[in-house]
């Protein structure tokens, strides 16, 4: 059963949450570091990351480009807004279907719970339109998974 959690808010907005086993300090380092975010966020299994840049500064630039390795493939373009080391992020991003999508304000909050972390996730869209295609895709399916995925890697790290 999935533990990520979504929500919405008014017609623009989108909530993920999901607590990680993870101390905050991992979890957010797995967000911004480059070689450790192209081994966890993957989507659902059978996909992978030939390319992923992350310049966790103020301004600095984030691609990712994902493929099925067959004929699936999509990329994302942004940059890094705000960064609070090992509590948020703030950043901006677009999405490449080929087309590209409008551009979607992300906040990503990082908070100790217990023995892990509480990942709070808040999407600002430009309109209920996006919001709603956002929802209709598999986009919770492979979050989950991505989660998941980056879970497990912490663990096996402190192990």
């Amino acid at each position: 059963m999935a533990r990520l959690e979504l929500a919405t808010e008014d017609d623009r907005h989108i909530v993920v949450t999901r607590f990680v086993a993870a101390p905050p300090e991992a979890v957010y380092r797995a967000h911004v570091e480059a070689d450790t975010i192209r081994r966890w966020m993957l989507g659902p299994e059978g996909w992978e990351m030939p390319v992923c840049v992350s310049d966790p500064r103020p301004g600095g630039g984030i691609r990712f480009e994902w493929s099925d390795g067959k004929d699936g493939s999509f990329h994302l373009t942004g940059e890094y807004v705000a960064l609070e080391p090992f509590s948020r992020i703030v950043h901006v991003e677009r999405m490449f279907l080929p087309d590209p999508t409008p551009d979607n304000h992300v906040e990503t909050r990082f908070v100790p719970e217990g023995e892990g972390t509480r990942i709070t996730m808040r999407m600002t869209l430009p309109d209920g339109q996006t919001r709603d295609a956002m929802l209709e895709s598999d986009m919770a399916e492979g979050m989950e998974r991505s989660y998941e995925r980056m879970e497990r890697m912490l663990a096996a790290s402190r192990s």
